[in-house]
């Protein structure tokens, strides 16, 4: 980056900018020291601020509920085990609400997809130059903290439970069943020329909608959070500005971090609802 302050659109692409490794153009590898050069990297840099939180933040919830269970007491429970009960019970009720046949895994995925995601999101409440200054300090040029804003991040998400899906549709469908899923709905004949014409109409149909569900699946979580991490920004860069100003957007930040409590919940509780919506219509077998 060039020396000097920064500009508004400087400052917001700084701060949407992931830390890239992957091949410069000279055949070195490295870190991207701007969009040009992450952009030349290519499809296989890697988002190495994106793998760092998602990571971390997937290891400190194994570590919160193992160290739970295993100091899990039925006479005076802690707060921490009340808790994290209450969230077993009530992701729980909603699995047994919205799938309707067997499969153990079911629940635990449940469980770890809303967890999991629920505290990738929290980061978009760290406020936004917090991390970033730190790491400038450290020389690191760029770090974005909240991994769902990276749609790299999302879409493995909703790839995983897409792959999912296929496999439960096969083993529970067959792969016969499978694909006349796939190509004798919704139009049905019993002429067999009219059922040879429909093949290609369904399967084209069945497929773009087989398709849209991980892509709706992540975009939905990536554009939440990416707007949500945008409006911090902008409100940010009041503060640069005059004193009244600034105040506004200390109250405006304020409000903002309230009302975003409730949509980095309530993106979790849906990514983790269409997880097992999914599951349950792979698992259905009456066609």
């Amino acid at each position: 980056m060039s020396e000097g302050p920064l500009t508004a659109p400087g400052y917001i692409k700084h701060h949407l900018q992931n830390l890239t490794f992957g091949r410069h153009p000279d055949g070195s590898w490295g870190i991207a020291h701007g969009p040009e050069e992450a952009k030349e990297m290519g499809f296989w840099a890697l988002h190495l601020d994106t793998m760092f939180f998602s990571i971390l933040l997937g290891a400190l919830f194994l570590y919160l509920f193992y160290r739970v269970a295993r100091k899990m007491q039925s006479g005076k429970p802690s707060a921490m085990q009340n808790f994290i009960e209450w969230i077993v019970e009530f992701i729980d009720e909603n699995v047994r609400g919205a799938f309707s046949s067997k499969n153990d895994m079911v629940a635990p995925l449940a469980l770890t997809v809303f967890i999991w995601i629920l505290l990738m999101n929290i980061m978009d409440l760290v406020p936004v130059d917090w991390l970033p200054e730190l790491a400038k300090l450290m020389g690191v040029p760029y770090l974005k903290v909240v991994p769902t804003t990276d749609p790299n991040a999302t879409f493995g998400l909703s790839i995983g439970v897409f792959l999912l899906v296929l496999y439960y549709s096969i083993k529970m469908k067959g792969a016969s069943g499978f694909i006349g899923e796939l190509t004798l709905h919704p139009f049905q004949s019993k002429n067999p020329i009219m059922k040879l014409v429909f093949i290609p109409i369904n399967l084209f149909l069945e497929g773009v909608n087989l398709i849209a569900k991980p892509v709706s699946h992540s975009l939905r979580l990536f554009g939440n959070l990416y707007a949500g991490e945008m409006i911090f920004i902008l409100i940010a860069i009041m503060y640069s500005a005059h004193w009244m100003l600034g105040a506004l957007g200390g109250v405006l930040q304020l409000g903002w971090a309230i009302f975003h409590i409730l949509i980095v919940l309530l993106q979790a509780f849906i990514f983790m609802t269409l997880t097992v919506v999914y599951l349950d219509m792979a698992h259905q077998t009456e066609h």
